[in-house]
């Protein structure tokens, strides 16, 4: 069946109701992500074929506790459910995903969507959560007092969806509207949450509104002390794994990469093509391509504490502590988001109402450690900070990696204090945050994930970092050393030229002219400098055995600890991400907030990285 000829499904739902998992059930790896025309909101499609030879095209609605829509998200979900969406079809069916545990607050919502008089499924999922806690749903009555088909679903099962797909099947063989009386306009909030009360009476026997787990769990993780060191312990823990895991698998990557480029230059004649695919593509690109596990690793540790429910009671955790400097527990999520990645962290702000928190932390999500700056740290924290073990079980380098992701957090919390000082409204704002249960992370949303985004890392190793690593080499590599030059032919080229000019203004932080150049490039994506540098030094080695070496030992042997420590210093605040600017300019519509950004990143970055320099050189690291 063609694409236009599928029948498109909306999954729309409360937050937290188990819609993605259900849509990565339906749709496994058959899936698209891109943003919305016009808006930077995820859009998430998929398809599948149904066991009848139907072909469906699944669209993974962003979540929404209302239709009265209160943030950028709900009012794409409300527009698109409508048919008023530019761009895109009307959904054929709706299906309105509720969490079983959760039926109080989630009803609600499914009233809203059903007064909109779509063709719509009600699917009941987490009803194996449901029956473990001993609540009862009798989906036949809901199904009578609802006027819409009522399936019950378990989205982390193999087959949890059959009985989903079954109904559809059946309803699209004749589309029809909800049968039930609906209202001429849309009903006041306080008739929802009577018709929601009267529904559970009917429908719904729980013997508690809480689950056991839940609360035993929560006396500990949400505990005023005890949580904030459980949070900590959890943080601290995430990044010696990046290290202690990853070291094999990047040894296997560079061993290989290696070997390659070993194998490309002896079968190929000396000359520019040789030096084109050796020195700069394969040594480039290989020196990413080496840190794609402890990105990885990285990732898997924010999606498993997404998909468990912990992270809106850290939110909350942190509530109190981050609106002293001027941002809310909202915000938490979306600067977590940003130590993978600061575009989808400021895009997540969009779940923030308030005008002033939102501001602000698009504002301080820069300062993240996003997963750019890990293959930067990597690199100089295994050539410069020696791999011992302290206290017998904890990892210097990875005391390191925290101490760095510790300084990111604490510049942006004194960041957002000083914004706050500047601000007219300095009032606090109180916090409303649903807390869902605790799941298990199922492996297989998990897996779908780190596919994600492994695939959108590659595609930037491939797209952007390898043209640039191309037009490095070409600036690198011409013109070539005149006749009579005693020098490395490195410094008669365009790069050479404009590093050497570059060190009057950097020398004070003590880069060299290497790490000028290696900046340039990094405007575009963190990561280039470290592809950069591998292709700056292959080809200003002395001999070719010099040019064969790893990066890291080359660093090891001519970089101080005190260039090493203001280099590292630098990335933790310099804007160099053109990217993340152009998020800002997107989400704000402001070109001044987009100045005052960049402006204050690189004064921040300058003189951090001069200070420490400086305090190294003095102590002696110099």
């Amino acid at each position: 069946m063609s694409a236009a000829a599928a029948i498109r499904l909306a999954l729309v739902g409360n937050p937290n109701c188990g819609k993605t998992a259900l849509f990565n059930l339906l749709t496994g790896s058959r899936q698209k992500v891109a943003n919305y025309a016009g808006v930077t909101v995820e859009r998430k499609e998929g398809r599948f074929h149904a066991p009848s030879g139907k072909h469906y095209a699944v669209l993974d609605l962003p979540g929404a506790y209302s239709l009265h829509a209160a943030s950028l998200d709900e009012a794409v979900t409300r527009d698109l459910c409508r048919g008023f969406y530019p761009g895109e079809p009307a959904p054929d069916v709706i299906v309105c995903v509720v969490d079983a545990t959760n039926l109080r607050l989630h009803l609600r919502f499914a009233l809203e969507v059903r007064e909109l008089g779509k063709p719509m499924v009600l699917a009941v999922n987490m009803m194996d959560a449901a029956r473990r806690r001993g609540i009862e749903v009798d989906l036949a009555v809901l199904e009578r007092e609802l006027g819409v088909p009522v399936v019950a679903t378990v989205a982390v099962q193999r087959h949890g969806a059959r009985e989903l797909v079954a109904k559809l099947d059946t309803m699209t063989a004749a589309l029809h509207e909800p049968h039930a009386q609906l209202p001429d306009h849309a009903r006041p909030p306080a008739d929802l949450h009577a018709e929601t009360r009267r529904l559970l009476a009917l429908a719904v026997a729980m013997p508690r509104r809480t689950a056991e787990v839940d609360d035993a769990l929560d006396r500990w993780l949400l505990h005023p002390v005890l949580g904030l060191l459980s949070l900590a312990v959890v943080m601290f823990l995430i990044f010696q794994a990046v290290y202690a895991w990853a070291t094999p698998l990047m040894d296997l990557i560079e061993a290989g990469t290696g070997a390659l480029g070993g194998w490309v230059g002896g079968a190929l004649p000396p000359g520019p093509l040789n030096s084109l695919l050796v020195d700069g593509i394969i040594a480039g690109l290989g020196g990413v391509i080496v840190f794609l596990p402890q990105i990885l690793i990285l990732f898997a540790f924010i999606l498993a504490l997404e998909e468990s429910g912990y992270l809106p009671r850290a939110a909350f955790l942190l509530d109190r502590m981050m609106s002293k400097a001027g941002l809310s527990g909202r915000s938490f999520i979306p600067l977590l988001s940003s130590f993978a990645c600061a575009i989808p962290g400021i895009m997540a702000t969009r779940s923030i109402q308030d005008p002033r928190d939102r501001l602000a932390t698009i504002m301080v999500a820069p300062l993240m450690t996003c997963s750019a700056r890990l293959p930067v740290y990597a690199l100089l924290i295994g050539a410069l900070i020696p791999q011992r073990q302290v206290a017998g079980i904890l990892n210097l380098q990875g005391l390191v990696l925290f101490a760095l992701y510790a300084a990111g957090i604490l510049s942006a919390l004194a960041v957002s204090w000083v914004m706050k000082k500047w601000r007219r409204d300095q009032g606090e704002h109180a916090l409303m945050l649903e807390l869902p249960s605790y799941r298990i992370p199922h492996p297989r949303d998990l897996l779908i994930g780190l596919w994600e985004r492994a695939w959108i890392f590659l595609r930037r190793v491939g797209g952007i970092i390898l043209a640039l690593t191309i037009l490095l080499w070409f600036l690198l590599s011409f013109p070539g050393a005149p006749t009579g030059a005693i020098g490395p032919a490195i410094d008669y080229s365009f790069a050479g030229r404009i590093g050497h000019a570059m060190t009057a203004v950097f020398a004070p932080l003590g880069f060299n002219w290497q790490i000028c150049i290696a900046l340039i490039p990094g405007m575009a994506a963190r990561e280039v400098a470290v592809s950069s540098l591998a292709t700056v030094y292959a080809l200003s080695a002395a001999d070719d055995t010099a040019a064969a070496q790893a990066l890291t030992p080359i660093i090891s042997s001519t970089w101080s600890l005190a260039t090493a420590l203001s280099l590292l210093v630098w990335f933790i605040y310099a804007p160099q991400c053109l990217s993340t600017l152009a998020t800002i300019k997107r989400e704000t519509n402001s070109w001044r907030q987009v100045g005052i950004a960049t402006g204050y990143l690189f004064a921040l970055a300058y003189l951090a990285s001069l200070l420490t320099y400086q305090v190294a050189v003095a102590l002696g690291a110099g």
